[in-house]
């Protein structure tokens, strides 16, 4: 029994007392434009025929280089699926895409884990 409870101990120090970091989106917004890696907006509507518009994330608590995904959609439908590399524990990216005036209506951005667990929804419309 004494032997048991050691070895328990012993798994528990080597596995336990880690800690574990979970990728998490500290910042976001769709936003017009950029400046100094910086959004110079956060929008939530806006005419289609802006032309382009962008996705800023800023994450924090990466463990080592991963990548997170920014997929567009326009009603529901996936636009564009982005693979944005992460460097280090506080990290700022963005992606962006180009629009069509037809392109009216409900559109979102998820943020993705590498694995594919959604980190955060950004959802906006186009008029």
């Amino acid at each position: 029994m004494h032997i048991r409870y050691l070895f328990c101990m012993a798994v528990f120090f080597i596995f336990g007392a880690t800690s574990v970091q979970a990728l998490e989106v500290t910042e976001s917004s769709i936003t017009t434009g950029l400046n100094n890696r910086v959004p110079i907006d956060e929008i939530q509507s806006s005419s289609a025929e802006v032309g382009k518009l962008y996705c800023f994330t800023r994450l924090a608590d990466a463990a080592g280089e991963t990548s997170i995904f920014h997929v567009w959609y326009r009603n529901d439908v996936e636009m564009a699926r982005v693979e944005l590399t992460v460097r280090s524990s506080d990290w700022r990216t963005w992606s962006s895409k180009r629009l069509v005036p037809e392109w009216t209506g409900e559109w979102r951005v998820d943020v993705l884990a590498q694995e594919g667990t959604l980190l955060k929804s950004l959802p906006f419309s186009l008029y």
